[in-house]
Parts: C-alpha cells; sequence; structure tokens
C-alpha cells in the first residue's frame, strides 16, 4: 500500500474573491398560514470588544494573550483569504502553481472548511476544487454530503449535485437534488425537504414534520430561510400548501409576520392576532398587532423599542373603535417608558431624564382587557417624569419629578392618591469628623387632588432630614448611634376644618442606638462540617411627642410588621406622620453555613418589641396608637440542607392571646431539571386563609420512565408528557381564585401544549380561557401564547426547548 502522501498550497498562491398524535399535529397545523414568519427579540446594542490579556501570578511578569482569528465563531472574509490551503491523501500529483489532484481518502482544508472525497481535483488558478466520490464539506459546523461538487473554495461559490446536508445552528437536516453555494452566507437548495426531526434507526422512520419546496434559500448571515412552491407534510401526509414562505432558522431577528395566535376567553369570545414584526435596525425594532376579538371588534395593538448608548425605552398602544359591548366606546390604552441622559454641558456627567406613562380610556379597562400587557390589571396608573443629576465625584445629587395617578375604580371604593405636581429633592451625604456619617435630605412638593373626595385640602410641604451617626465595627460585633431631626412645614389652599389654620410645620427628634454580636462557632450536624453563627442584636429608639394627628395626611402609611421593618425608627412610611417611640427591639438569629463552601443551609430568627411608653401619633384622630408594652413575637426560618428542598417560615404571634397572627410557610422540591413542586400557604387571622400549588412534572415518570436530561432547555427526551400548573384556593371562601392545569408532549422536534387558565381580574369577574399551541422546533409556533402564560404564573418554569446559547462550529470539527 503506498505510503499517505500530503501536499500544501501557500496562502501567498492567487485565489479568486403514534397516529393519535399525527392527527392532533395535523389538525393544529391546518390553520397555518401562508405568510412568512418573522423573528423577534429584544433589541441589541452595539457590542464593544477589547483587548483580551491576562497576568501569571504574583512576582512574575505579566504574560499577554494573543488573539487567534481561527478560534473565533466565523473568520472573517479578509482574514480566511490570507489562510493557507492543504491537500492531502492517498496519492498526490499535479503541476506546481496551476493544478494539483489527489485520489484516496483525499482531504481539502482552508480555514473553517474541510472537503473529504475519493478524488479531489484543485485548479489553484481559478481556485476551483472538483470532488468525486463521497464527498463531504464541512463549513462551519454545516455539513453536506453527496456524489459530485465543483466549489471556488474561497468564494465558497459552486454546486452540489444530489446532496444531503445538516445545519449547525438548529440541527435542521433535508435532502435535495442540487444545492447551489453562492457566497460563504448564501445558500439555494432545490427540490429539498427540510425538518428538525432527527432520524432513528428504525426502518420505518418518518419525520413528524417536514416541509418539502421546489426551492429553499437560506441565508445564514440574517438567519432566514425562504421557501417557494412548499408543503408542509405531518407523518408524511400533506396537511399545509405553502406557495411562498419565509422562516427564521435562527434567534437573529427579521421582519415579517409572526405566527398567528388563536383563541377565546369568557370576556371577549374568540381571539385572532395576527401580529407583524419590523426589524427596524439592530438597536430597533416595531411589532404591529391586529386582533380580531368576536364579541368587541377589531382592535390594532403597536410596540416600538429602541435602545441606544445613551438612552432607551418603549411605547406601547392598543386602540379598539366602537366597541361593541360598551355601547360602541373607543377603548384605547397607551404605555411609555423612556430613559435617557442628556445635556452633558452645563450638566457634567449628564441629565438623567426618566419618562413613565400610563393612561387607558375609562375606567372599566382593567375589567374587560385584565391580562392587557399595558395595565395588567391594575386599577392605579401612574405617570410620572422626573430629572436627575448627580456630578462625578460629588457627595450629592438633584432630581425633580411630576408624578400623577390615573383611578380606575369609582372613588366611594378607592380614594385617589395625591398627584405631585412637582416634587424636588436634593440629597446630600459626606464623612464628618471623628468617623462621623452626615446626611441631609430637602424636599419641596405640591399635592393635588379633588378635596371633596380626599376631605382635606391640598398642599405645599417643604421638608428638611438631617441625621449625624457614628458606627463602630468589627468582624465580631457593631454599634452605631444616630440623631435625626425632621422638619416639615405645609402651605393649605385652603383652611383646615378644624383648627383654622392655613399653614402648620412641625420638628420631630429622633434617637437611635444598633448594636449587635456575631458570635462563631464549629459543628456538625448529621456527620456535615458546619459553622455556626449566633448573632444577638438591640435597636433602641427614642422619639418624642410631637402633635400631628390634627394634619392633613398625603404620603404616610402604616409599615407591615415584618422583619424588614422591626428594626426601624418608625411605625409609619412617608414623611407626614413620625412616630413617637420610646422602644427596643431584640432579636435573635443564628445561622448554619457549610464550613467547606459558606453557602447557607439554615437559618433561625426570632425578633420582639418592648415599649416604654405608649404611642400617640396616628395617622387620623380618630385611631388609637399603640399601647402593648410587648408586641407580637416574629419567628422566621428557612432550611436548604440540599439543592433539591428548600423551605421558609415566618410566623407572627401574639403572646397575649396565645394566637397566632398570621403565618407564610413557602417550601420547594426540585431534584433535577423539569421536575418541580412549591406551595405556599398563607395564614391571616380572621381574614384570609389561602394555599398556593404549582408544578411542572414528567407525567411518564408515572410509569418509571424518567428520560435522560439533555441539558437547560432541551427537555427530557422526546415521546415525553408534562404536566403544568398553578391553583390558588381562598380556604375561608372554599373556592379556586386563580387556576392554570395544562399538559405539553415533547416529540422531540415539536411540543404540543393544551392549557386551561382561569384568572380573576375583579371580584366577582374571572375570565376563563382554553388555550392550545403547536411549536416546531427551530420553524415556528403556531396558537395562542401559551409559554407567555406558563412564565408568568409559575415561578422557575423551564422551557422544554427553550432559547439556549447557539452551538459552535467546533462541535462538528473535523
Amino acid at each position: 500500500m503506498p505510503a499517505r502522501l500530503s501536499a500544501r498550497l501557500s496562502a501567498s498562491l492567487p485565489r479568486s474573491p403514534a397516529p393519535l398524535r399525527a392527527v392532533a399535529l395535523a389538525l393544529a397545523l391546518l390553520a397555518l398560514p401562508t405568510w412568512g414568519w418573522a423573528q423577534a427579540s429584544a433589541p441589541q446594542a452595539p457590542a464593544t470588544v477589547s483587548r483580551m490579556g491576562a497576568e501569571a501570578s504574583k512576582g512574575q511578569d505579566p504574560q499577554q494573550l494573543r488573539r487567534s482569528l481561527m478560534l473565533q465563531p466565523r473568520i472573517p472574509r479578509q482574514q480566511r483569504a490570507q489562510q493557507p490551503l492543504f491537500l492531502e491523501g492517498g496519492r498526490v500529483e499535479g503541476r506546481a502553481e496551476l493544478e494539483t489532484t489527489v485520489e484516496g481518502q483525499a482531504v481539502l482544508r482552508r480555514a473553517d472548511i474541510v472537503m473529504r472525497a475519493d478524488r479531489i481535483h484543485y485548479d489553484q488558478p481559478t481556485d476551483t476544487a472538483r470532488a468525486q466520490g463521497q464527498v463531504r464539506v464541512n463549513r462551519a459546523g454545516d455539513v453536506f454530503e453527496g456524489p459530485a461538487l465543483e466549489l471556488q473554495v474561497d468564494a465558497f461559490q459552486g454546486f452540489f449535485s444530489a446532496p444531503r446536508y445538516r445545519l449547525l445552528k438548529n440541527d435542521a437536516h433535508g435532502q435535495a437534488e442540487r444545492i447551489d453555494f453562492l457566497d460563504n452566507d448564501r445558500i439555494n437548495i432545490h427540490r429539498s425537504s427540510y425538518t428538525t426531526c432527527q432520524r432513528s434507526d428504525e426502518r420505518s422512520w418518518r419525520p413528524a414534520w417536514m416541509l418539502t419546496a421546489k426551492e429553499i434559500r437560506l441565508d445564514n448571515e440574517a438567519g432566514v430561510g425562504v421557501a417557494t412552491g412548499a408543503m408542509l407534510r405531518v407523518f408524511g401526509v400533506p396537511v399545509v400548501p405553502l406557495p411562498y414562505l419565509s422562516f427564521p432558522f435562527s434567534d437573529e431577528r427579521k421582519s415579517g409576520l409572526l405566527p398567528a395566535t388563536t383563541g377565546g376567553d369568557s370576556v371577549n369570545g374568540t381571539v385572532v392576532s395576527v401580529p407583524y414584526y419590523w426589524n427596524i435596525a439592530p438597536n430597533r425594532d416595531a411589532t404591529i398587532t391586529p386582533t380580531l376579538m368576536g364579541l368587541r371588534g377589531l382592535e390594532l395593538g403597536s410596540e416600538f423599542r429602541y435602545l441606544e448608548p445613551d438612552f432607551r425605552g418603549r411605547a406601547r398602544l392598543n386602540v379598539l373603535p366602537d366597541d361593541r359591548l360598551r355601547d360602541g366606546r373607543n377603548r384605547w390604552a397607551l404605555g411609555l417608558e423612556h430613559q435617557d441622559r442628556l445635556a452633558r454641558e452645563p450638566f457634567p456627567g449628564g441629565l438623567g431624564v426618566t419618562l413613565r406613562v400610563n393612561r387607558v380610556s375609562d375606567n372599566d379597562y382593567w375589567r374587560d382587557f385584565g391580562r392587557n400587557s399595558i395595565t395588567q390589571s391594575q386599577r392605579l396608573l401612574g405617570s410620572e417624569g422626573a430629572l436627575t443629576w448627580t456630578p462625578p465625584g460629588a457627595r450629592w445629587n438633584l432630581s425633580a419629578r411630576a408624578l400623577a395617578w390615573q383611578t380606575l375604580q369609582s372613588p366611594d371604593t378607592i380614594i385617589p392618591p395625591y398627584d405631585r405636581l412637582p416634587q424636588v429633592t436634593a440629597r446630600y451625604a459626606d464623612n464628618l469628623p471623628a468617623g462621623m456619617r452626615g446626611q441631609l435630605l430637602a424636599e419641596y412638593t405640591q399635592f393635588q387632588s379633588v378635596s371633596s373626595l380626599t376631605l382635606q385640602p391640598n398642599a405645599q410641604r417643604a421638608l428638611l432630614i438631617g441625621s449625624v451617626s457614628r458606627s463602630w465595627r468589627d468582624p465580631g460585633y457593631f454599634v452605631t448611634p444616630q440623631l435625626r431631626l425632621h422638619a416639615r412645614h405645609y402651605q393649605f389652599d385652603a383652611p383646615l376644618s378644624v383648627s383654622g389654620e392655613s399653614s402648620a410645620g412641625v420638628t420631630v427628634p429622633t434617637f437611635s442606638l444598633d448594636s449587635g454580636l456575631v458570635l462563631e462557632r464549629d459543628t456538625q450536624w448529621f456527620g456535615r462540617s458546619l459553622l455556626q453563627t449566633l448573632e444577638p442584636r438591640a435597636y433602641y429608639v427614642y422619639t418624642p411627642h410631637r402633635a400631628q394627628s390634627h394634619l392633613p395626611n398625603y404620603d404616610s402609611a402604616a409599615t407591615d410588621f415584618n422583619f424588614a421593618t422591626i428594626f426601624t425608627d418608625g411605625a409609619y412610611a412617608g414623611n407626614d406622620r413620625i412616630s413617637d417611640n420610646n422602644l427596643i427591639t431584640l432579636g435573635l438569629t443564628s445561622r448554619f453555613q457549610d464550613a467547606a463552601n459558606g453557602a447557607q443551609l439554615a437559618r433561625l430568627g426570632v425578633a420582639q418589641r418592648l415599649r416604654f411608653a405608649d404611642q400617640r401619633v396616628t395617622l387620623t384622630a380618630a385611631d388609637l396608637g399603640a399601647t402593648d408594652r410587648i408586641s407580637d413575637l416574629l419567628v422566621g426560618g428557612s432550611v436548604n440542607w440540599t439543592p433539591q428542598w428548600s423551605t421558609d417560615l415566618t410566623a407572627q404571634y401574639d403572646p397575649r392571646q396565645r394566637l397566632s397572627e398570621r403565618a407564610t410557610l413557602n417550601a420547594r422540591y426540585s431534584p433535577s431539571r423539569y421536575r418541580l413542586i412549591q406551595g405556599a400557604y398563607r395564614f391571616q387571622r380572621d381574614t384570609n386563609r389561602q394555599v398556593d400549588l404549582s408544578w411542572q412534572w414528567p407525567v411518564n415518570d408515572l410509569w418509571g420512565d424518567r428520560g435522560q436530561d439533555q441539558g437547560s432547555g432541551r427537555g427530557l427526551g422526546g415521546d415525553r408528557w408534562y404536566s403544568v400548573g398553578r391553583l390558588n384556593m381562598n380556604l375561608v371562601e372554599k373556592r379556586l381564585i386563580d387556576s392554570i392545569v395544562g399538559l405539553e408532549y415533547d416529540g422531540c422536534c415539536w411540543v404540543g401544549r393544551v392549557m386551561l387558565e382561569r384568572l380573576r381580574v375583579g371580584a366577582p369577574t374571572a375570565q376563563t380561557r382554553l388555550l392550545f399551541q403547536i411549536e416546531l422546533i427551530g420553524f415556528s409556533r403556531l396558537g395562542d401564547n401559551v409559554l407567555g402564560a406558563l412564565r408568568t404564573n409559575i415561578p422557575r418554569y423551564e422551557f422544554l426547548h427553550g432559547q439556549v446559547a447557539p452551538p459552535s462550529r467546533f462541535t462538528r470539527y473535523d
């Protein structure tokens, strides 16, 4: 046998530039439109590539890493032309600088192109390779196989006779009568098939779905395919003829019609949406969505997104003229979000701009369109504009904003909050001598509302808050005393009804002392080495009484009693009520951490307030202040002993009545991907008891078929059912509040989903929908947006075939 020979041509040489499932899938695909489909994703800001480097260990000279162009995902065209060409095989012959012929396991290599065949003839002046016999070409992970090929190597122009192909981006494959290579990114496939279903070893195998077409044009750079004279086949049966079709075969965005969604609910009737996606630029896009509601009429929805180096934002507008269920009223919803940084001169560092607008046409909008992306069932819609300025290196900043509310409810049910037109704030913080820290806040706000609804006058409020603190800290303890002064002054637009005052002012001092210890010890539990901490904490607050209950309340409300607020110096949020206090809060926390990695495995904490004097400041003159010397006891803990289990408990216990006031218990069990059960129990005495249960679990586990973990976003294998759902039940009223129950079927190259959804949009109104979706992996999704509903309502839900990092060309390296 002759020895294997090889030849190298220098880069300097010249070169030119189951039957039931089948029926279900077929029926779902009958609604497939003949238009093109688009691929939509978030706009991307231009990326910045930085020079890489590495520094050796201390004491050695830093070593610079040199970038290798050959390891890039895509080799640039100008760099590709400079790479050498290699030829090798069992027999090599030719004429210098003219032609070379290789026979017997012939191989041609250049950059990311590898060609193998029984025989390769390379013509150097034209840079043309002609291959015959078991030809295989690997171009950056895209593989083509067939009997004969003619190709200009550098330009990647030529044709392949009777080839088979497999694409890297989505693992799509098929056969063709001929493939024309137009350049490094574009190919035309003639009389071809296209599917992402992977062939099994069975002779009777046929793909669940396949697209056959007279011609398929693939643009690898844009990630877009265009098919003409196509037919979509389900298990070999022609289902939908498609004269023209464009589709994405990667995650790249493209303009065009997105898959139509169909569905219906008990509020709007049958609903059909046909979105059009416009890829304006890499950092700007728009989606226009006509939606036909059987009971209401035609709605036009639109969304525009933009992302620039200094500003970003999103604008949304939904318009429904002549709503048949609301006496022909015009219905609309507007949403706008904008963040900007402008006017660097005369404002060093730039002036920050924030704009947020949420408005709807009428008070019934939240009820009729409760799951609208703009309103999200909210009854209070806030709109604001703000300016902020923080000079570089400065210890102060300025801000100004205007805030207005739209209340979607009768004033008898919800009293409208106050608009702030405007609110101007200045903040300053700096270190002082002797290790002290000083902070200052000055604010002016004009509160406006309808006095006949709020039953108090509008006002202008000037506020000044100053504080001085000193902190002593060590790994084992901390002590932080603080002195704070809170002063405010009001100017009312009408005299107070009780005192007749047109202006008023209050100044309230506060002293607090926060202290704690952190003790540690090594211990063992269940044979596991642990680090246990013991963290006692004492927080004392003294605020003298200053009469305030007779003054109007514009922004204050009682804070919730929990671990986040018990170690604070006031009973109210906002600045219109500063509660008088003479109390101490005592707490104790113990943590158990893994001695090997520091992960927290368990935590237990208790806290309680001891009051030395009655609280006299209240929100209104009719309220009663806190008089109990001992507050309720807060108990909380969490256990994460293994990654599979997680539990968390918080309880509020009344020691006087020996009753639990509130409790929340959360538990989660997730032994592996796609196996999740999580539940929550919420209790509030004499008011509420709720159970919240959600899950995602393979049904095949019931008969011992556990599958194999394919990785994140890849499922557990084909021919597998999953149960998904969430149930929220009110145990007091003995009824479901929200419920979602569904099934998913993973057929490897397609996923079917069906879900029953019932969501409350206001007592006693609920919206019920039956949703269907078919996803052809690597091709398109058809039907309702079931995935969006699952992701919104089931925390930690995992996509069976989600977006993952695109595969590297080296996964198919020859």
